[in-house]
Order: structure tokens, then sequence, then C-alpha cells
């Protein structure tokens, strides 16, 4: 199972995802990448058939430009996207023999953030090929966490984070995924996340993931010493 989130800040974006993969049908969970570049400006991550995906990062690693360049970032994502879910859709077995019922089926979403010439973008394609844009919400989820996700950016939202500097977004998104991580059976980490500018995309090694969790954790113990003083 997973969750990739993307949050826009007064001056860059922040995509995080965890790594936890669940196969049901075996009873295995095991970590995996799932954030990925797309060019030197953007990052995408997938939740879904690890099939599509897999085929997605290659055609997405072969020409970022294909995407990054296009007059409509969205519309360019899309055309990629959709004829990898049609083929493995037409050629996706729902019952097989011996198998129980209900197995993986390869309904994907993808979900993109980053900087073209013509600014900032937060794009997904859901398993039906339909186009989603944030750029104005400035915070989406995708996977099965998504739902949670959504929740705790629905909170954030009183933090003005579209106003603030993406070094905080990093934090905010830090705290999103950790609190999900303690929340969610479906999502573990380790947790990647990219701080994207204009000038280009960074994906946070170890010690900056620590620092931002560190960061993270004062926050919620400044929230918590404000509220023992509200009525003081």
């Amino acid at each position: 199972m997973t969750v990739v989130l993307a949050l826009r800040c007064a001056d860059g974006l922040v995509v995080g995802a965890d790594s936890q993969i669940t196969d049901s049908a075996r009873g295995l969970s095991y970590p995996a990448r799932k954030l990925h570049p797309l060019g030197e400006t953007a990052a995408w991550g997938g939740s879904g058939s690890r099939a599509v995906l897999s085929e997605l990062e290659g055609l997405f690693d072969a020409n970022p430009a294909a995407v990054l360049e296009a007059g409509d970032v969205a519309q360019a994502l899309q055309e990629r996207v959709l004829p990898v879910l049609r083929h493995h859709y037409a050629t996706f077995i729902p019952e097989v023999p011996g198998q129980p019922a209900g197995g993986a089926t390869p309904a994907t979403f993808v979900l993109a953030a980053g900087y073209t010439d013509a600014g900032p973008f937060l794009v997904d394609v859901d398993p039906h090929g339909l186009i989603g844009r944030y750029e104005e919400v400035g915070f989406h989820a995708i996977g099965s966490g998504a739902a949670m996700a959504l929740q705790a950016g629905a909170l954030l939202a009183q933090h003005r984070m579209t106003e603030r500097d993406v070094d905080r977004g990093v934090v905010a998104v830090m705290r999103v995924l950790d609190a999900l991580d303690r929340t969610s059976p479906s999502v573990g980490g380790p947790m990647n996340v990219c701080r994207i500018t204009p000038k280009g995309a960074h994906d946070l090694d170890d010690k900056e993931i620590e620092q931002a969790r560190e960061r993270a954790r004062r926050w919620v113990e400044l929230e918590q010493r404000a509220l023992d003083e509200l009525f003081t």
C-alpha cells in the first residue's frame, strides 16, 4: 500500500512518499522506492500496479523533456500514462483458476509536481485517465493512505503553507508522513522526500530526513506548549 503526497509552498514544492509495498496475495510486505525524479525540476510517484509503475518509470526517465517542455504538462503526462494503462487493462485476467478472487488489479494513480517554464505544477492522473490539477489547492495525495493524508492537509491549511517557504514545507510533509506511519498499517518507512524549486529538485538524504523529522517533533512540542499556556 502507498501514500504519495505533494505540497505547494510560496517558493517551491515538496513531494513525499512512504516505501512500504504490500503484496496481499502472498502475505508479504517489503520496502521499495516510490518517489522518482522527472527531469531536473520535478518528481513523481505512483500508487497501484508495480508493473505499470515500473514501465512508466522507464518512459519518464528516457524522455522527461517530453513532459516538462510540453505546452500543457498535465496533458503531456496523461498522454504517456494512458497507453500504458490501456495495455495493462486490456491484458488483465480478472479470474485465474485455482486462485482466490479479488487479486491485484492494474489500476494505477500517478502524481507529479515540479516546475516548467510556465511555473509550478501539481498534477495527478487517476486510473480512469482523468487529470486532476491542484496548484491552487496546494496539496494532494494518492494511495491507500490518501484519505488520511488529505485530512492532514486540511489541518495544515491553518498554517498557510502556500505562503511559507519550501524548507517549512519539507517539515510539514515529514510530519504528515510520520503521522501516517504511526496510524496506518498500510504506510511505512523509510520515507522519501524531494524538495523542488525553480532551480532544481533535491532528494533529501538520511541526515536531512532526520533533521526534518526533528524539526517536526519540535513543532509538535511548541503546539503542545501553546495549548498548555492558552488559559494562563
